[in-house]
């Protein structure tokens, strides 16, 4: 049966040099602008995490939750640490506020225009998570836990993240607010609100660790 093989190969290879592999043709498509056009948003990243792989978006959302609730787990039978260092002198306070500040600028900026720019949910939430910590190092940790209690964080966090899943299952099944006018500001249907909604998240979700690792580490 060797021979066989032999002659299989021989013929295969034989068939490789002389018949050329037929060239497809098809018209040149833009992957780029074919999301932009079905998603509505010139951002085409929000467009893809928003729309085309929004039921992964969903679980990348609850993993977040989750590795918050961890972190409050692990660290329940801790003994807070009576000694928090943070930082005196007053060039570094006024520098980190001021960083802070910036930071928190550019978190809004990015959550409500990152269908249009470079930018999104998860990037806002980063950047205001970045405030949240430049803030904690220069302030009394006391302060920080009571603003956290009286805006009633923890509860908008829980909140955002509810509403954001009820919106994206509203949204796989087929159900749509209008696109609007492309480059516009409401523009792009659902995907701005559940933008703004991933800031909040990550955001405050941010600040829940940023307290915990303060309360019981005495640093981040």
């Amino acid at each position: 049966m060797k021979w066989v093989y032999i002659v299989a190969g021989i013929a295969l290879f034989v068939k490789i040099l002389i018949m050329p592999n037929p060239a497809a043709e098809w018209e040149e498509v833009s992957i780029v602008e074919s999301i932009v056009e079905d998603s509505g948003v010139p951002n085409a990243v929000s467009g893809i995490i928003f729309r085309n792989r929004l039921y992964d978006t969903i679980f990348e959302v609850v993993v977040f939750t989750i590795a918050i609730l961890g972190a409050r787990f692990l660290l329940a039978n801790e003994q807070p640490t009576e000694i928090v260092y943070q930082f005196s002198d007053r060039p570094s306070i006024v520098l980190a506020r001021l960083g802070a500040t910036i930071a928190a600028l550019v978190s809004i900026e990015l959550a409500i225009r990152g269908h249009l720019s470079p930018g999104g949910g998860f990037a806002a939430g980063v950047a205001g998570g970045t405030a949240i910590g430049l803030i904690a190092i220069t302030s009394d940790s006391q302060w920080m836990e009571e603003i956290y209690k009286k805006w009633n964080a923890a509860i908008w966090e829980k909140v955002s993240v509810l509403v954001f899943i009820l919106l994206a299952v509203i949204t796989l099944i087929g159900w749509e607010l209008p696109q609007g006018e492309l480059g516009t500001l409401f523009s792009g249907g659902v995907i701005p609100l559940l933008n703004i909604l991933v800031a909040i998240k990550v955001a405050l979700g941010s600040w829940a660790v940023v307290l915990l690792f303060i309360r019981y580490r005495g640093l981040l």
